[in-house]
């Protein structure tokens, strides 16, 4: 399969946005204790590697094949129709989707499974950077999950991600008539080697797609959706009027 492409819609000659907001929205967001003790104490790495280790264990068991080869992406392309993606995720919105759970889950285990959200979104802020696209349904944008003040922290943590030069967050406008993301959510990544795979899951049952057929039919479907999204700009700006309406 192709690799897919950027849209040409996100540079530009005249980029208003200098180098130092780039680096102060990685700051606001960025998770290192683990990198900062490894430091600290010359482990060379393998606290780090350890931390990594201990976090995924953390995640429910049906996504922890997939964090690894998520951790380790070259890019990764998702499409979301009924929640924000948990890459994007803030802490209060997390904690309603956990808590949300049937059967319902100990407080003990929404913490773990929440902390273990928190720490994949190294990912956004990774160096060597990794290569990321994120389309969003509005449905999902305009669904009070965990009540407005959550989701009004929610809508900003999308403009800050924003903001990313190696991010792009979409929103698939509703509407009538069919696209091809009504059949569910999905992701594209490419891994270290180079080589493409797919995912998809549904009621806490992941699968790893690696036919280069089926993997292939993800790529297609996907970029007829980041055609049919509002870009970055539009993208933005609908997600900053939901702000300011609430």
């Amino acid at each position: 399969m192709h690799r897919l492409t950027r849209h040409e819609h996100r540079a530009g000659p005249a980029d208003p946005r200098p180098e130092s907001r780039q680096r102060a929205v990685q700051r606001a967001l960025v998770r290192v204790p683990g990198r900062a003790a490894d430091r600290a104490l010359g482990a060379r790495g393998v606290l780090e590697v350890l931390q990594d280790d201990v976090e995924r264990a953390e995640l429910p068991r049906f996504l922890r094949n997939f964090a690894l080869l998520e951790s380790e992406a070259l890019s990764r392309f998702s499409y979301d129709p009924l929640l924000v993606p948990g890459l994007l995720q803030k802490e209060g919105y997390a904690r309603a989707v956990f808590g949300g759970h049937c059967p319902p889950l100990s407080e003990e285990t929404i913490d773990q499974h929440t902390e273990a959200r928190l720490s994949r979104q190294k990912l956004l802020t990774r160096v060597p950077m990794a290569e990321l696209s994120l389309i969003i349904s509005e449905e999902a944008l305009s669904n009070p999950l965990g009540g407005v003040e959550v989701m009004r922290g929610q809508w900003r943590r999308l403009l800050e991600v924003g903001e990313l030069r190696n991010v792009e967050v979409q929103v698939m406008p509703a509407g009538p008539g069919f696209h091809t993301g009504l059949n569910g959510p999905f992701v594209v990544l490419e891994t270290k080697e180079h080589r493409h795979i797919g995912y998809v899951e549904s009621q806490e049952v992941g699968c790893v797609v690696r036919d280069p057929a089926e993997v292939s039919a993800f790529g297609l479907r996907y970029g007829k959706l980041r055609s049919q999204a509002l870009n970055v700009v539009e993208s933005a700006r609908l997600i900053g009027r939901l702000l300011g309406e609430t």
